[in-house]
């Protein structure tokens, strides 16, 4: 018997504007629980612009707008009592390039805590470990955990950055290409990691490697000009695609 998921965030008639350009038009994409949900699509077809949505990170940017809803275990997250700080503590993100505070390893994990108002040394101490051993980081670095962050390989950098966001108990980890400035080893050692963490959390991660999405994702959302083109279970949309569009994109006529 196939397990269902329920649906933890989901997008609605969405609209996206930076200023008077038309990003996003029309997107409706279910994203189930404990599933890895992959966003392809060549470069500018709104894929990152999308994944940045559904934690408002694009709410930094002056002049941008959304129109539509998205909601988080059914709760619109445009809603005026959400606090936003607390949607991005439950919306985690990784970035493309690993980015490290320059700070000591320890501290790049505790940040988040602390900044969410965690005093307890002792449970700050408890929830590091725990986050870079689900990084699978921490028997690499539980002697370097005093030392910069920055002497860290780009690979084990952007395994901490996972920690880090990891280290506030999300509910959904955004993942912005979080192996594209990695190399094959590492990229490796991420995938293997997105696979032990569905167990636990909602993933959503925007890949331009075909290879990638097919190896770690359960449903896969093809993007083109702004526009969500088709979705499915991957296998489906790597061998049975029902648009000729992501057909073409998938066997590599245009991309």
């Amino acid at each position: 018997m196939v397990m269902a998921h329920k649906i933890k965030m989901a997008a609605r008639t969405l609209d996206f504007y930076y200023g008077s350009f038309k990003a996003l038009h029309d997107i409706s994409l279910e994203i189930r629980e404990n599933q890895v949900t992959a966003l392809i699509g060549p470069s500018g077809c709104g894929k990152s612009t999308f994944l940045r949505c559904l934690n408002r990170m694009n709410d930094l940017i002056p002049g941008t707008r959304v129109d539509g809803e998205l909601t988080l275990d059914g709760a619109n997250i445009h809603a005026p009592e959400v606090d936003v700080v607390e949607l991005r503590r439950r919306v985690g993100m990784v970035f493309q390039k690993p980015n490290p505070f320059p700070k000591t390893v320890f501290e790049n994990v505790a940040y988040g805590l602390r900044v969410n108002g965690v005093r307890d040394n002792a449970y700050i101490a408890q929830q590091v470990e725990k986050s870079l051993r689900d990084a699978a980081l921490f028997d690499e670095v539980k002697d370097r955990m005093h030392d910069s962050a920055l002497g860290l390989s780009g690979g084990q950098q952007q395994r901490l950055c996972i920690a880090r966001a990891l280290a506030v108990a999300p509910d959904v980890v955004l993942m912005d290409e979080p192996a594209s400035a990695l190399d094959p080893i590492a990229t490796q050692k991420i995938e293997e990691l997105i696979h032990e963490l569905k167990k636990r959390f909602t993933i959503i991660i925007v890949t331009h490697s075909m290879q990638q999405a097919a190896r770690v994702s359960d449903m896969t959302a093809f993007f083109y000009m702004g526009k969500l083109v088709e979705t499915d279970n991957t296998e489906t949309i790597f061998t049975r695609p029902s648009n000729k569009q992501t057909e073409d994109y998938i066997t590599g006529r245009f991309g």
